[in-house]
């Protein structure tokens, strides 16, 4: 089970001077132990039932609607107005963003390029690199975390990803900035929890790479 079940620290750095307050939440989730029924020794086990892998999975499911395992929205999200960036991390280790300080080696992750890549042969629009960027959100399934496009503009998308059994729910966004240079912000972070196993991180990677079989391309790697 993922580690940002875990209680959720109510203290969040500020951007550009606000604070960012957000609700704790905490859930205690029971342990469910996975066993087969002992067979003799000289008989091969045989595998779970997909029957009762089924059960048990919805059983989890279960668990994490009554325990509001997906959490609330963060009321801070989309692009802060002073200076203009996606909003900063808390001090939780499940969350990248490229507003971050480089320093941050925790929660520093560098902007895209939607033209910068070796497979781009002549330049792009906005609108077209923002086209591009939702077909490989609808079909990049990083740890099998579901997308789903909660908002959408002409600049800005933010995705929740949601996971398969507990409904653990990620908040990722993207950023046109205005100008020409071809840049995406992002920020992804979970909702509740401490720490994820680097899957924001992971994420944002898998989608890097499938982007840059179109022509984008990371200012900097990590």
């Amino acid at each position: 089970m993922m580690a940002s079940i875990a209680s959720s620290p109510g203290i969040y750095r500020c951007h550009a001077g606000k604070n960012l307050n957000r609700a704790r939440s905490c859930s205690v989730v029971p342990r469910i132990n996975l066993c087969q029924s002992q067979q003799p020794e000289n008989k091969p086990r045989d595998q779970i039932p997909r029957r009762e892998i089924v059960l048990r999975s919805s059983e989890l499911a279960v668990i994490g609607a009554v325990f509001n395992l997906s959490g609330k929205k963060p009321d801070y999200l989309g692009v802060q107005k002073n200076p203009p960036a996606l909003a900063l991390c808390p001090a939780t280790k499940n969350c990248v963003s490229t507003s971050e300080n480089i320093a941050d080696l925790t929660h520093y992750a560098p902007p895209w390029n939607y033209n910068g890549g070796v497979n781009r042969k002549k330049p792009v629009s906005k609108d077209v690199a923002m086209e591009e960027l939702i077909q490989v959100i609808k079909s990049t399934k990083p740890d099998k975390f579901n997308p789903k496009i909660a908002e959408r503009k002409d600049d800005y998308v933010r995705v929740e990803y949601e996971s398969p059994i507990l409904g653990l729910v990620d908040d990722v966004e993207f950023w046109f900035p205005p100008g020409k240079n071809s840049i995406v912000e992002y920020r992804s972070a979970s909702r509740i929890g401490n720490f994820d196993f680097d899957i924001n991180r992971k994420r944002i990677k898998a989608l890097r790479l499938e982007l840059e079989k179109k022509g984008w391309a990371s200012e900097n790697s990590f």
